[in-house]
């Protein structure tokens, strides 16, 4: 029989709202580029883009808030997203710099499979936040990043669930989500960071005033150029992480989640000092007599 995997954080219907809303900003924000109309003057103010979009930052903790405030979230869930995110901020250094190879994506995929999609989100959220205070990479781009990793994990929760995939089968389905979900964080980077190329070679660098077809085959030709090796190496590790730990991982936040039991409430025992002392002495018998 299936079990229900635990959900300490659910998505109600403030929080889902809120995701739209700043799901529908973000959008905004790393598509402006392709759509915008080249007799607007938008490309003018490329360089000022950034910071505008920065504003992001403050939806997103505003959606994480409404996530928290809504789903009620206990102790056990706030040290479960502690733990998680620590870890993946901690994950992230290893092989920066060395194409692509970024272990953490492995871990947020797996957290959000298990723990669902609105833990996945705030995971995602919480832990480039964190990554980013660790390695001094605290910019106008980091809201951006904090999108796409919430992006990221939540997608992990809504795959289907493990009473259609269990096993061999949903490590392969967890393989082929993280291969091709890095190469779409990638992709939407790359969007948040190419307009602002302007030193690039005139044949991959944003235009602001050509239509959709010359960019879009412009952005292609960006990431081919710059990031398709990046892009794979983060992909590949991913694939190659979830085949040979994927299995053992699942198991283990499987067993911590389950042992947590988010949905149980905390309750403390009285202590036995603070007992009725007549209650006490009732259980203890009738005192003999001399």
């Amino acid at each position: 029989m299936p079990v229900a995997q635990a959900r300490p954080v659910r998505l109600g219907p403030r929080s889902v709202v809120a995701l739209l809303l700043v799901s529908a900003v973000g959008v905004a924000g790393f598509t402006w580029p392709l759509f915008a109309d080249p007799a607007s003057g938008l490309g003018a103010h490329a360089q000022d883009a950034p910071w505008l979009f920065a504003g992001l930052l403050v939806l997103l903790v505003a959606v994480v808030a409404a996530a928290i405030s809504e789903s009620g979230l206990g102790p056990k869930a706030v040290a479960m997203l502690g733990v998680l995110a620590a870890t993946g901020a901690a994950l992230r250094p290893i092989g920066a710099g060395t194409a692509g190879l970024e272990p953490m994506f492995f871990l947020m995929v797996l957290s959000g499979r298990v723990l669902g999609p609105g833990f996945g989100f705030v995971l995602g959220n919480v832990t480039m936040f964190a990554s980013a205070l660790l390695t001094g990479g605290v910019g106008p781009w980091l809201p951006f990043q904090m999108l796409a990793m919430g992006w990221f994990t939540l997608g992990a929760g809504l795959l289907p669930g493990p009473d259609r995939w269990r096993g061999r089968g949903e490590v392969a389905l967890l393989a082929a989500y993280g291969f091709l979900a890095s190469f779409a964080y990638g992709t939407v980077m790359n969007l948040a960071g190419w307009p602002f190329m302007g030193a690039l070679a005139s044949n991959i660098a944003y235009d602001p005033h050509a239509g959709l077809a010359a960019n879009l085959a412009r952005f292609l030709a960006y990431c081919l150029a710059t990031s398709l090796g990046w892009d794979l190496g983060r992909a590949v590790l991913t694939v190659v992480l979830t085949c040979f730990l994927g299995r053992t991982v699942l198991k283990a936040l499987r067993r911590a989640t389950r042992r947590a039991a988010f949905d149980s409430p905390v309750a403390f025992d009285s202590p036995a000092s603070s007992e009725d002392p007549g209650s006490a002495s009732e259980r203890a018998g009738p005192t003999p007599s001399v």
